[in-house]
């Protein structure tokens, strides 16, 4: 099941190989959910009260009709599913602390819930996790004099707007303290989409991302391990991004990858990188995106 998460995650808006391993995963974790739901329905398996199986298995529509097994494990990967590409900024957060012991040292020391909030936000500003996002114009309109036709394809710059300097002194330094004198603007950081999240393309899991960064990101900090030798590069080129060799850790009886593989790995086509204002170029062994942040 792990696995077929990750997967899913691995082929959001990416063609190919990915997105079909995306699709076989997804129809995999389907058939196993709704079956799963068919049995607590049955009495053939137990939910624990006031989870998301127990919530999923008893809600009823507006005709007082329990959801079909299907529909009820749509819903119920809507729930697993982006908990599960949580890892992703888990990755980029061991990512963060190897480069920045300064604030690892902060995190492990120092019981502040406050700056581990801060730490969610910066992480999620500074490393991509999606660089850019896509969507269609439904009609006619205008954008600051620009106009833009119905069905027009329209890109919104994830990546630019969390690093714009217009926005972020220092937008290529990672910093969590730029968060602890007031929380993020609404049309300022955009990690996980914009607008309102009722009403605009913005992930409603947005909350549950920086509480369940919060939480993990002091206990990582804590762990004792090393980082051995590997490529930490983060190719702005790839949907979505990450960390090429997933970011791996070492400790005392075990060796783990932050961001599991799924199948084979894909990386950038060319092994580049692509920053802002810039060309395509190669770069060192220890650069990553965007820039180096420096210590």
């Amino acid at each position: 099941m792990a696995r077929d998460l990750v997967a899913m995650v691995d082929g959001f808006a990416t063609p190919g190989p990915r997105h079909w391993r995306a699709r076989r995963a997804r129809a995999r974790s389907e058939a196993w959910l709704g079956r799963l739901v068919e049995d607590v329905r049955e009495g053939a398996a137990a939910a624990p009260a006031g989870s998301a199986l127990d919530v999923v298995v008893r809600h009823r529509d507006v005709d007082g009709r329990l959801l079909d097994p299907h529909t009820a494990a749509v819903e119920l990967l809507n729930v697993i599913r982006p908990t599960a590409a949580v890892c992703w900024f888990v990755a980029y957060a061991g990512h963060a602390l190897h480069r920045r012991p300064d604030i690892r040292e902060r995190l492990r020391e120092d019981d502040d819930a406050g700056y581990a909030v801060a730490f969610a936000h910066e992480l999620r500003r500074f490393y991509p996790f999606a660089p850019f996002l896509g969507g269609r114009a439904v009609t006619d309109l205008e954008w600051r004099g620009e106009p833009i036709p119905s069905e027009a394809l329209i890109l919104l710059d994830l990546y630019g707007q969390n690093h714009d300097p217009d926005l972020w002194n220092d937008p290529y330094t990672f910093e969590p303290r730029r968060f602890l004198d007031r929380p993020p603007q609404r049309d300022e950081l955009v990690p996980q989409g914009g607008g309102d999240r009722a009403t605009g393309h913005r992930c409603p899991g947005e909350d549950v991302t920086i509480a369940l960064l919060s939480a993990l990101v002091p206990r990582l900090a804590r762990l004792a391990y090393d980082v051995p030798e590997q490529d930490p590069r983060i190719p702005l080129n790839r949907m979505p991004a990450r960390v090429r060799s997933g970011f791996v850790i070492e400790g005392s009886g075990y060796r783990r990858r932050l961001v599991a593989p799924s199948g084979r790995r894909a990386d950038s086509t060319d092994g580049t990188e692509k920053r802002p204002g810039e060309g395509t170029r190669s770069d060192d062994h220890w650069r990553s995106c965007p820039r180096t942040a420096q210590p």
